[in-house]
């Protein structure tokens, strides 16, 4: 995010002359005996480098999942690359640039909104150990989920799932802009879906050119990006992030006359509903009047919207409008009916009938008669040898073991009726339940029911325990349905860690509003909670009270976590 003002300008030329950047240039390499910046470096003495997520050479940016070893949490890294030198420029590494970049960053730090990641740190040159090759850096919290790119590898998304996606990051980029910020939310690879299906920007630190105009641009790219799977801004970009350019209209008359051979690459975009069908036509405005260049300077052409703002509330209509015709029929847009949904195509070939089918039934039904009369005849006997016993007594006969030889062993206890029979029940989601705003590493909470032992989650490590900092931490379990369970099994090496079983309502009730089931202290291995005595419950809370570890370490970690069904 940035914005840019007079004074703001002036304080960047205060912190360092300010001219043109220079795009396109290479990082210069690292001076002679030091290691380039990479996986496995430390900036700061705290943040370390983990996986490369992109790139974007126009703003010298590189983009990086990294670890806060302090808070032992996933964070976002936007870190700037110092330029290889260019004697003739005015800017030789690029030293400008970012300082530009960084100061207009630090105006974001009250900036917080759900369609972006909050800024959690700013790492200028002379205000915290970088490496020689790196200018700046910005930290931002990790929201996990997934590129553009491998949310389109899954295949194409139904039209309004992609208007619900990106309505928060519009209404981001309006809030923004009132506040004379800009997000940058024109590059695919700063952008990530996350794991409740929201567009967010992740990756901050913009280009220093980059206006508000740019991010309209930006919101439309993303919408078209998520309605075909083509990126139609930068052809450099898309290739970057893996995915397609879009196609271009050739423009006709005069204008293809002017453009010649260069005109697809010039005209405007393809409608999305050129590409794919079933795009409704208010989506179609969105995407391609965001897209839409200003036509020789004139702002008034009523194809161009112009503000994020007006892409926001025209996206909340479209949204709207589709949540109250729920009821009827949807229009046909190029994906089969996912199983849950309520409509369904009657078009699609049904299996053959079974000629032997009748016969099969039949069948059926003669066994299940058979089966009933012999039921029938057994109750008979029962009864008659109750009621016909003259002595008035009836007779209750206990089996025992018998010894090897023939005999009762003595001592037997009268044999039991075995346990109800329990299933496995998989949940349809997790994430973590904190009553503060920033949740234990949130990015991995999945991990406890991914079927992984080897994989896990953990909790910050705290210097004083439970409720001295916090009241608690948990993990919130959502199934599809209401189940009744009968168990629960936590696999966890924390010795110690205390959890209460708690219902809920829903995944994001109040901690005061949910019901306490059961309580167990965890042992190293796996520790089964009964759930026996619970009702069917269709969101589980497990609330840590007490955290593992002693001294002034603290912390628990869980392998997996299981459900077992009861009374299957």
């Amino acid at each position: 995010m940035s914005g840019q003002t007079e004074e703001q300008s002036a304080s960047a030329r205060t912190v360092m002359a300010t001219v043109p950047a220079q795009p396109g240039r290479p990082a210069a390499p690292p001076p002679d005996g030091q290691p380039a910046t990479d996986a496995g470096t430390t900036l700061a003495g705290r943040y370390r480098l983990t996986e490369k997520l992109g790139t974007e050479p126009a703003a010298g940016a590189e983009f990086w999942l990294a670890e806060d070893t302090v808070l032992r949490r996933d964070v976002a890294v936007t870190l700037l690359r110092r330029l290889a030198t260019d004697p003739e420029s005015d800017d030789p590494d690029g030293t400008a640039r970012a300082g530009e970049m960084i100061v207009r960053a630090l105006r974001t730090g009250s900036f917080e909104h759900r369609g972006a990641a909050r800024l959690l740190d700013v790492l200028a040159p002379g205000g915290a150990a970088l490496p020689a090759d790196v200018l700046g850096a910005a930290v931002s919290e990790w929201t996990g989920g997934r590129s553009l790119a491998e949310v389109l590898a899954d295949g194409m998304l139904r039209p309004m799932t992609a208007a619900r996606m990106v309505e928060p990051l519009a209404d981001a980029a309006a809030a923004a802009h009132r506040h004379g910020l800009v997000l940058g939310c024109d590059h695919p690879q700063r952008i990530r879906i996350s794991s409740d299906g929201r567009a967010q920007l992740t990756f901050v630190l913009a280009r220093p050119d980059v206006t508000p105009a740019d991010d309209v641009r930006g919101l439309g790219a993303v919408l078209y990006a998520l309605l075909t799977g083509r990126w139609a801004l930068s052809g450099a970009d898309a290739a970057r992030a893996g995915m397609e350019v879009a196609e271009r209209c050739r423009p006709t008359g005069s204008a293809a006359a002017t453009q010649g051979k260069d005109a697809e690459l010039t005209g405007p975009v393809v409608p999305p509903s050129d590409v794919r069908p079933g795009v409704p036509v208010e989506l179609d405005a969105v995407a391609v009047g965001a897209l839409a260049p200003d036509s020789d300077g004139d702002t008034t052409s009523p194809k161009r919207v112009r503000t994020a703002a007006a892409v926001h509330r025209m996206l909340s209509e479209v949204v709207s409008e589709d949540d109250k015709n729920a009821l009827f029929p949807p229009v046909h847009d190029g994906l089969p009916p996912a199983p849950g949904d309520v409509w369904q195509d009657s078009s699609r070939a049904r299996r053959p009938p079974d000629p032997d089918r009748r016969r099969k039934l039949m069948i059926g039904l003669v066994v299940l008669g058979v089966g009933v009369l012999v039921v029938l005849g057994y109750l008979g006997l029962v009864l008659g040898s109750v009621f016909g016993d003259s002595s008035g007594a009836p007779k209750i006969v206990v089996s025992a073991p018998t010894a090897p030889g023939g005999g009762v062993v003595a001592g037997a206890a009268p044999q039991q009726a075995p346990p109800a029979a329990t299933s496995a029940v998989a949940p349809a989601g997790v994430e973590v339940f904190d009553t503060t705003s920033d949740p234990d590493n949130a990015g991995r909470i999945s991990r406890v029911i991914d079927g992984n032992p080897t994989t896990s989650w953990r909790t910050y490590e705290y210097r004083q325990q439970f409720p001295a900092l916090k009241p608690g931490v948990g993990v919130m379990v959502s199934f599809a349905s209401a189940v009744q369970l009968s168990s629960l099994s936590i696999e966890s090496p924390s010795n110690g860690t205390i959890v209460e079983i708690r219902s809920a309502t829903s995944a994001d009730a109040d901690l005061a509003d949910t019901v306490p089931i059961a309580r167990a202290t965890l042992q190293s291995g796996v520790t089964q909670v009964s759930l026996a005595q619970s009702q069917p419950v269709q969101h589980l809370l497990v609330w840590i009270t007490k955290l593992g570890g002693d001294g002034d370490t603290h912390v628990t970690e869980i392998d997996e976590m299981t459900f077992q069904r009861a009374g299957v």
